[in-house]
């Protein structure tokens, strides 16, 4: 039996990607994360063991899962981390391990991450005016951060992509400098439109934006060119500048929404595995972490009730309800 039929929904997805969060705790606060400021951390007892995510990954490889996302909270203050992504990598069903961090602590972990086998890197970085940095992490330090890029790129992770959220009146002004940013440095910046998850809708229809701009922007800097779909993987379009070291990508959530190809499940730092990042549905896998049999179940279950797209932005919504929880509980 072709087990990889198991990870197709109703509406022919199919699915070979997990992003696996190992923390809701974070060093950070950042305002669309995090929107009231305080982390409501959940008691530790209820975070999955590092054996509990194996049996889980073990699972889900056997059901056609290809590629792991590490994510948080922020994965770095995971006590142990290297030997968890160590014990994903021996599983020879998975080809791909990246993690996204805020890149606080990359310097000080990547080598020992690179060791382990971690595969790609993702930093998170909205700004690179030390003021604004410091206002939307509540106090965080961009240096810190841009010495966790520098190490990535120096230990040859490859791609090394930088996640740019990009909001109305924070940081429209620095489109420019990130994008000459990917001409010099091979790197891959990915600018995203603001999602309303866990937050108020007013909050985030007061500082969305679409990627129009940032198009408009590239235009004025030098010629650049869509690279090719097949050379692509993920939600982002992704261009090069002519003569530019590296790339740099838009994803649409919002304006343009890539629900028709999306291949992902997100499992919970508490064990739940949520079919879509926007709604509430989520299906509990920690309580059958000894029956592999009831794992493949909730695995299918998580398949069933995947809605066909989300509705973020939308004023009403039928037959659902948005998530509750906040980004930094979810994983991104």
């Amino acid at each position: 039996m072709n087990k990889r039929i198991n990870l197709v929904d109703r509406y022919g997805r199919y699915h070979d990607y997990l992003r696996i969060s190992v923390t809701d705790r974070c060093n950070l606060r950042c305002h669309y994360c995090v929107p009231d400021g305080q982390h409501q951390c959940m008691d530790y007892s209820k975070i999955l063991t590092d054996e509990e995510i194996l049996k889980i990954v073990k699972v889900g490889s056997e059901l056609g899962v290809r590629k792991i996302r590490i994510t948080g909270g922020e994965p770095l203050l995971r006590k142990n981390l290297p030997q968890l992504i160590s014990g994903i990598k021996s599983n020879s069903n998975i080809e791909d391990i990246a993690l996204t961090t805020n890149g606080v602590f990359l310097s000080k972990y990547g080598r020992e991450l690179k060791e382990a086998g971690l595969d790609r890197v993702n930093i998170s970085l909205d700004s690179l005016n030390e003021n604004k940095f410091s206002y939307i992490t509540r106090d965080g330090s961009l240096d810190q951060v841009l010495d966790g890029i520098q190490t990535a790129i120096d230990l040859g992770f490859h791609p090394v992509k930088l996640n740019v959220v990009l909001m109305k009146d924070f940081n429209l002004d620095e489109v420019e400098e990130f994008l000459r940013w990917s001409i010099r440095e091979p790197i891959e910046i990915r600018f995203i439109e603001y999602m309303p998850i866990g937050t108020d809708n007013t909050i985030w229809s007061n500082q969305y934006q679409s990627l129009e701009i940032v198009e408009e922007i590239a235009k004025g800097i030098r010629p650049y060119h869509l690279l090719n779909k097949q050379n692509v993987t993920g939600p982002a379009q992704q261009y090069s500048f002519e003569n530019g070291v590296g790339k740099f990508g838009l994803i649409h959530p919002i304006s343009c929404n890539f629900c028709d190809n999306c291949n992902r499940l997100r499992l919970t730092a508490d064990g739940y595995l949520k079919p879509c990042l926007f709604w509430q549905d989520e299906v509990s896998l920690k309580q059958f972490i000894d029956n592999e049999e009831q794992l493949i179940n909730a695995f299918k279950k998580a398949l069933f009730i995947k809605p066909e797209r989300h509705k973020m932005g939308e004023d009403s919504f039928e037959n659902g309800n948005p998530t509750t929880r906040v980004m930094s509980a979810i994983g991104g």
